[in-house]
């Protein structure tokens, strides 16, 4: 069982809510608090509207047969929509604070004081901000060891990934604790250090900027870059990571297509020193078993095999299989 059983969402935005509608799919009773302070007139009107969004968000999950009604009836009263002043003792038995409040310094600063007040010292704080790192929120929270940030992509109910980042403050238990709770709950967490742009916004900027670049230049058109994105990048790297992808195809290749594309494209396509040096110790990848990977110890057959199966099975189920012998078929032929 895991040590984080009281969990509250602050802030009702679209993450706040998306959030709160995964920790209630597993079964936790979940606070979603109002960030902002209003009225009791104001909060009883703001209230149905973050109740008729979530009831939105379960018939859209209901529609494309993600969870059925009964799942949908059981999500939404596990949601407690709280004002601020109702959430105070609430609060005090949080195990996790999922902070999910907009991207303003001043409105991070003030949420994050108002908090500080309430929870208990082995409260995990975790922020979903994208644009925050970890140190400078850990600054505005009197214990920066419980400080995390938890960055979910949209749509947080469907995509499993959850990069945590953490600065040098963040204690391992504090990780360790809620890398586990992801997990429980079927999440897939991974840890980076505290950089702008986590893992895959960093990565996925540049992709998206390179392909807006070359409709620019006139390369090729929106929608052949898109299918090629589909059927070819996306459908690779669903099976292999990036990472994983260069060890499979040795890096002395992408050392060498590197050069050639900087040459012809520019600086950012410069070969990154740790591939250089890799090739220096001989450290290509799978042909000498050695790479980003180790794989003096695997079965490299049978890892090849698996990864092949794999990515069948992915061909089968965007249905991009191509049929068997079909030149010879008559009804095909014209």
């Amino acid at each position: 069982m895991t040590s984080i059983q009281q969990v509250a969402v602050l802030g009702a935005g679209r993450m706040g809510k998306a959030i709160a509608i995964a920790f209630a799919y597993a079964g936790l009773n979940v606070a979603l608090i109002d960030a902002r302070q209003r009225t009791e007139a104001e909060f009883e009107q703001y209230q149905a509207h973050i109740r008729a969004d979530l009831k939105q968000e379960l018939q859209l999950l209901e529609r494309i047969q993600f969870i059925h009604s009964e799942q949908s009836v059981f999500i939404l009263d596990q949601i407690q929509i709280l004002s601020r002043t109702a959430a105070i003792p609430v609060l005090a038995h949080c195990d996790l604070v999922m902070e999910g409040v907009p991207e303003l310094r001043q409105a991070k600063q003030e949420i994050f004081a108002w908090l500080d007040q309430y929870i208990s010292s082995r409260c995990i704080v975790a922020s979903t901000t994208s644009t925050f790192l970890v140190t400078d929120i850990a600054q505005m929270i009197s214990h920066p060891d419980r400080v995390v940030n938890a960055h979910w992509l949209n749509p947080a109910y469907l995509i499993p990934l959850v990069e945590l980042s953490r600065s040098e403050q963040t204690s391992d238990m504090a990780v360790t604790q809620l890398k586990s709770f992801l997990q429980l709950i079927g999440k897939v967490p991974v840890v980076c250090q505290a950089r702008a742009g986590y893992i895959v916004p960093r990565i996925q900027a540049l992709a998206m900027n390179e392909a807006a670049w070359m409709v620019e230049e006139g390369v090729a058109s929106a929608e052949d870059i898109d299918i090629a994105i589909r059927t070819g990048f996306g459908l690779r790297f669903s099976v292999l990571g990036l990472l994983e992808f260069i060890d499979w195809g040795g890096g002395d290749i992408l050392y060498y297509a590197g050069q050639y594309l900087e040459k012809e494209l520019g600086e950012r396509y410069r070969t990154p020193e740790i591939i250089a040096e890799n090739m220096r110790q001989q450290r290509n990848g799978l042909r000498e078993k050695q790479g980003f990977y180790d794989y003096r110890q695997i079965d490299i057959a049978a890892y090849k095999q698996q990864v092949l199966h794999t990515f069948v099975g992915r061909i089968a189920a965007n249905q991009l299989q191509p049929p068997f012998n079909i030149l010879n078929q008559s009804s095909a032929i014209v």
